[in-house]
């Protein structure tokens, strides 16, 4: 929710207004050439305001739109969003993406059915506060390693009058390791990724292969 923040008592004008400034990123995303993805507030298909991440290619064309599922009842998301309804993969150069937001890092299955369709990195635009600094660093490292992707986290820095955010965002690998991390300062980070990486992990510990899904039933 980058481009407004979390203004429930004015969500309903500035969602519409939103298609302007998604308008916007995408041109950025065109002059510069680049992929660009970040969580906005944008409207479903029935009016209705959403939790939106958008994957724009360096045409500026929106190459995947995913609306959050899992709603924040912490911070009011419930009351004033609509949940999405379905997973969103992105075929890039760099082989399938997975799109998610801030809370559904907590769900352990959404990141392993991106990883069974055969998705090598997930995107995960976040706001999350003090005092769970711990929670985001371990579940991070925790979705990398049992699904053998990427994941990229980025975090809000700073105070919006209720809650400190932390930072922290990273890169993990599929083996767990940061290949970049930042602290609790607004910094811009780079980093070279060796999408082969996630092929050699997936086979020197064959966990796919080894599951028992048929078992796994309560």
């Amino acid at each position: 929710m980058w481009t407004t923040g979390y203004d429930w008592d004015n969500i309903k004008t500035l969602s519409a207004t939103q298609d302007e400034v998604i308008n916007a990123v995408g041109v950025l995303a065109k002059k510069h050439n680049i992929w660009l993805n970040g969580s906005m507030l944008a409207l479903d298909d029935d009016g209705q305001p959403t939790n939106t991440s958008i994957l724009f290619d360096p045409q500026g064309e929106q190459a995947g739109v995913y609306r959050k599922i899992h709603l924040f009842g912490v911070m009011d998301e419930d009351q004033y969003l609509a949940a999405g309804q379905h997973l969103t993969t992105v075929e890039t150069a760099w082989g399938q993406s997975g799109l998610a937001i801030c809370y559904d890092l907590r769900f352990a299955e959404m990141f392993r059915t991106y990883a069974l369709n055969g998705v090598n990195m997930v995107y995960l635009p976040a706001e999350w506060p003090h005092p769970r600094l711990a929670h985001w660093q371990t579940l991070l490292r925790a979705r990398a390693i049992e699904n053998q992707m990427y994941i990229v986290g980025v975090n809000c820095v700073g105070n919006d009058g209720t809650y400190d955010f932390f930072g922290h965002s990273a890169i993990i690998d599929p083996w767990g390791n940061a290949v970049v991390e930042a602290g609790e300062s607004e910094v811009l980070l780079t980093a070279t990724i060796e999408t082969g990486t996630v092929a050699e992990v997936r086979q020197k510990i064959p966990v796919f292969k080894d599951r028992r899904p048929e078992l796994y039933k309560l």
